[in-house]
C-alpha cells in the first residue's frame, strides 16, 4: 500500500465526515504527548488519506487546549506532506455570507501566549519563515475544488486568531475589521505555524458561521450550529472534490525548514534527534 502524504484536520462541527470510508484508527504518542484523537486512515473515491478530528471526539478541547504539536508531529511521523484544514470562523466583511467558504491565504497572531507554539525549544534553536504561511498552489487547488463542489467560495483572505473560547467582544470585532482580517476563528495559529516548521504544505478552508459581532444583528450560538449543519454538508461535497484530486496529483512545493536548524549538531541531544528526524524529514 502507498505511503498516505494527504491529511484532514476537521474543526467544529467536522468530528467525521459521511462521505469517507473509515480504514483504521491509529493511536500514537509523540514526544510532545498525545494528539486530539487517534488518526483516522480513511478513503474517499478510493483514495486514502488521515483525517484527524482537531477537537477530539465529542469536541472536548477548547482552541487553547488543542494539542497543536502533537497533532502535526503525528501527521509527519506517519508521512504526511500535505494538511488540508477545515475550521469553523466568523466573518469580519460584509462579502463573506454564512455559508460561504474562504480559502485563507495570511494569519494574524492574535492569541495570548497560552499555546505551545514551536517544535524549535528545549535545547533546540530554529528560524523558519511565515511569511507565506499558505502553500499557495494548495490554496488555488483547494478553491477550484469549492468551485468544482458548487460551493459559494473566496480565493484568499486573512484569518485572525484569538485565543477564545469567548467569541470577541463588539469593540474587538470592530478593531479586527480595521486590521482587514476577513474571517476571524481560534484553532489555525499555531497549527499552520508548525506545518511550516515540520516542512507540509498546509491550507486552511474556513467555512463561514456568523458575522461576528460587528454587524448589528443578534446571533445565537443555536442560530451557528444551524448554519454549521449546513457548511457540513457542504465539507462533504468539497472532500470529494478535493481529496482524490490531491492524491492523484501531489502537490509539488519547496519546504521552507531545510536550514531552520541553528544550534550547533554537537550540542542535539536523543531527544532533539527523536523530533529533528520527524519534522526535518
Amino acid at each position: 500500500m502507498p505511503e498516505i502524504k494527504v491529511a484532514v484536520i476537521g474543526g467544529s462541527g467536522i468530528y467525521k465526515l459521511d462521505a469517507i470510508k473509515i480504514k483504521n484508527q491509529i493511536k500514537l504518542h509523540t514526544p510532545f504527548g498525545d494528539p486530539s484523537a487517534e488518526i483516522m486512515e480513511a478513503e474517499v473515491d478510493g483514495s486514502p488519506f488521515y483525517f484527524l478530528p482537531r477537537h477530539g471526539h465529542g469536541h472536548h478541547y477548547t482552541p487553547s487546549e488543542v494539542n497543536y504539536r502533537a497533532n502535526i508531529f503525528a501527521l509527519k511521523k506517519l508521512g504526511v506532506n500535505t494538511v488540508v484544514s477545515i475550521s469553523a470562523v466568523g466573518s469580519l466583511q460584509e462579502q463573506y455570507a454564512p455559508k460561504h467558504f474562504v480559502i485563507v491565504d495570511q494569519f494574524i497572531d492574535w492569541t495570548k501566549g497560552l499555546r505551545k507554539r514551536t517544535f524549535f525549544d528545549q535545547g533546540i534553536v530554529g528560524h523558519v519563515s511565515t511569511a507565506n504561511p499558505i502553500e499557495g498552489s494548495l490554496q488555488k487547488r483547494l478553491y477550484a475544488a469549492c468551485q468544482r463542489a458548487g460551493i459559494t467560495s473566496h480565493d484568499g483572505g486573512t484569518y485572525i486568531c484569538i485565543e477564545g473560547p469567548q467569541f470577541s467582544t463588539k469593540a474587538e470585532s470592530k478593531i479586527y475589521r480595521g486590521f482587514g482580517a476577513s474571517v476571524i476563528g481560534m484553532t489555525n495559529v499555531p497549527e499552520a505555524f508548525l506545518a511550516k516548521e515540520a516542512g507540509m504544505a498546509y491550507a486552511t478552508v474556513a467555512m463561514v458561521t456568523d458575522y461576528d459581532c460587528w454587524k448589528e444583528e443578534h446571533c445565537s450560538v443555536q442560530e451557528i450550529m444551524e448554519v454549521m449543519k449546513s457548511n457540513y454538508v457542504s465539507a462533504q461535497k468539497f472532500v470529494v472534490q478535493a481529496i482524490p484530486d490531491l492524491v492523484k496529483n501531489p502537490v509539488k512545493f519547496e519546504a521552507e525548514n531545510k536550514y531552520a536548524v541553528m544550534t550547533d549538531q554537537a550540542l542535539h541531544r536523543a531527544s532533539h534527534k527523536e523530533i529533528l528526524d520527524v519534522i526535518l524529514k
